[in-house]
């Protein structure tokens, strides 16, 4: 192969092998190898890897900076974690976790890359110069999801669906969840129940609007305590709080997994056995959960589809194509509480 001439475009010397030039000795069109040295999925593993090597025999390094500047693209996706790590409250957890574990797998494959970011410090330069932002969690009174809204990128939100038509949200059937949890007490004879979260989070809301739907068929009107934080020790405090003017509840529904557990902590040293006087139901079916004794029943959402499906749209959205919410299914796991 003889070496091109100039290729302004893509800001190489004129001794420099072009994607034209690989393709010919490839046997195949400049777009496959364009997307094979992106390592796309739309080429198969094998043809990737030869043209892998035939770029690595010719010296051809691929630019990425001259083809995102003909993109007009930074190829980056900012990704937005609405929370504030604690000792109780890790980043480490499935949420976010498994979420960032969906998005990165399913934009790195296209080409794009990822980057991690908070609130805390505003929408930075690098932030502000990503094709678009992924949101993980609304916040309270969804304060995340405007701020960010303002920095004027295409955004996908993951949270509570029902409530807007102008966003492209992803979550689970937060209403579903609730309802399964009411279910079940019902069918366990539970007549005195409470619902532990805080509903000035939209999907907080959503999973005591199924609860308190379900039961209020059948004539039950659930607890509902204010709660502090998402934490072990906010779980507790609040059940504590609440045994001393309720002392006759029979049955928990919390908001999260990391609640649950404080609020069987909260019953066990307050004297009540866990599920014989109390039942209790957890949410998002974490590996905490699941390990913890007793076992925690929870209700399950696939984080890490999720993940994938924000990732999809967001990259849809930066490509100037429509996309639109969708939820996610979920179901009750049932174990030992």
């Amino acid at each position: 192969m003889r070496p091109s001439k100039n290729d302004p475009a893509d800001g190489r010397k004129s001794d420099s092998p072009t994607m034209a030039d690989l393709a010919k000795v490839a046997g195949v069109s400049a777009i496959t190898v364009s997307r094979a040295l992106r390592d796309s999925p739309l080429v198969n593993p094998e043809t990737r890897a030869r043209i892998a090597e035939i770029a690595r025999q010719y010296g051809y390094a691929f630019n990425v900076s001259a083809r995102n500047l003909r993109l007009r693209r930074s190829m980056t996706v900012a990704v937005v974690v609405e929370m504030k790590p604690t000792l109780e409250r890790q980043m480490s957890g499935p949420y976010p976790l498994d979420l960032l574990g969906g998005i990165t797998q399913e934009l790195t494959s296209s080409g794009y890359s990822v980057l991690l970011t908070s609130l805390q410090g505003g929408a930075l330069s690098h932030v502000q110069a990503a094709d678009g932002v992924i949101l993980l969690g609304q916040g309270a009174h969804e304060d995340a999801m405007h701020q960010v809204q303002e920095w004027g990128r295409p955004m996908v939100v993951w949270g509570a669906v029902s409530r807007h038509e102008s966003h492209v949200v992803v979550g689970s059937d937060n209403r579903r969840g609730g309802a399964l949890a009411a279910e079940r007490f019902v069918a366990l004879g539970r007549s005195r129940p409470v619902f532990l979260g805080d509903p000035a989070h939209a999907e907080f809301a959503e999973r005591l609007e199924g609860f308190a739907e379900t039961l209020g068929k059948y004539g039950i009107a659930p607890f509902t305590p204010m709660v502090s934080s998402f934490t072990v020790t906010a779980g507790a405090e609040a059940v504590h709080a609440l045994l001393k003017e309720h002392p006759q509840i029979d049955a928990l529904f919390a908001a999260s997994d990391l609640l649950a557990i404080g609020a069987i902590r909260a019953l066990i040293e307050c004297g009540r056995r866990v599920p014989e006087d109390v039942s209790v139901i957890g949410y998002d079916d974490t590996p905490l959960g699941a390990t913890y004794v007793p076992p925690l029943t929870s209700v399950h959402q696939n984080f890490i589809d999720a993940g994938v499906l924000l990732a999809r749209k967001i990259r849809t959205l930066i490509e100037g194509q429509p996309a639109t919410s969708e939820t996610l299914p979920t179901h009750l796991v049932l174990r030992a509480t």
